[in-house]
């Protein structure tokens, strides 16, 4: 089946790489027109929004930082110029480095809330009221399957702050039900390709990762993509308040 998504908008935060930038492209690919985001290098969002149209995508390119309203009010502007606001896709987020509990400071507890939580409070404040007037819409968050776990060493912020997104879709779901608007999240495992995992953690936990995934292999950034796609999609019109977990069945080892 073809989904296609012609004649909606959609916001995909955080959008200028790995799991983001995958997300913008199939939404493209799929009809829609896409505001993608990031909120420090605007030539390379640039040329990722020139890359997207010469491939036929309709897309705007935001350089705005999603934890201040003002500036993420920009994200919503250009959405609303596109011709509405049909599609949120909440992904900005980082671990932003691995601090064990017992060393952790409260500027780094902050850092690490404001970008993955405060940006999703943000954006879904600034984007229902347009979908409550049009009585529909799609909102998917992004959580982790450390919100399940815990997640690796030293990143008990990040967990936390990915379960309250959790909570937060389902406490959303009961506000937006009744304006046909549905709330859903997605919750990846161990996403290969990506710079988090580059990043953050060492390769040799990679391998032994992967040895624990029933499906033999990492995820990429188009499997988390397909997900988002789906739920934004028609197909998911009578899925509300859930997590789709996209993790190939590992879950709490």
């Amino acid at each position: 089946m073809d989904i296609q998504l012609t004649g909606k908008v959609a916001i995909v935060t955080g959008s200028i790489q790995g799991i983001g930038r995958a997300v913008a492209e199939t939404l493209a690919e799929a009809g829609a027109s896409v505001v993608i985001n990031n909120h420090i290098d605007g030539d390379a969002l640039e040329a990722l929004a020139k890359e997207m149209r010469q491939k036929g995508g309709k897309v705007k390119a935001v350089v705005a930082d999603a934890t201040q309203k003002k500036d993420a009010k920009k994200m919503v502007d250009a959405a609303l110029e596109m011709g509405g606001m049909d599609i949120l896709v909440n992904n900005a987020g980082g671990l932003v480095k691995r601090v064990p509990v017992a060393e952790f400071d409260e500027d780094h507890f902050h850092a690490v809330i404001r970008v993955n939580l405060l940006s999703t409070f943000i954006l879904c404040n600034l984007v229902i009221p347009h979908m409550k007037k049009q009585n529909s819409g799609k909102i998917i968050n992004f959580s982790s399957q450390a919100a399940h776990d815990g997640g690796g060493p030293g990143s008990a912020v990040y967990a936390s702050s990915k379960g309250a997104i959790w909570t937060m879709t389902k406490s959303l779901t009961k506000e937006l039900g009744p304006y046909r608007i549905n709330v859903n999240c997605v919750a990846p495992g161990f996403i290969g390709q990506t710079v988090f995992h580059d990043t953050f953690t060492p390769k040799e936990t990679h391998e032994k990762v992967k040895g624990l995934i029933p499906l033999g292999r990492h995820g990429t950034p188009q499997d988390v993509a397909n997900a988002v796609l789906f739920l934004a999609s028609g197909l998911s019109d009578y899925i509300t308040g859930q997590t789709l977990e996209v993790n190939g069945g590992l879950y709490t080892y």
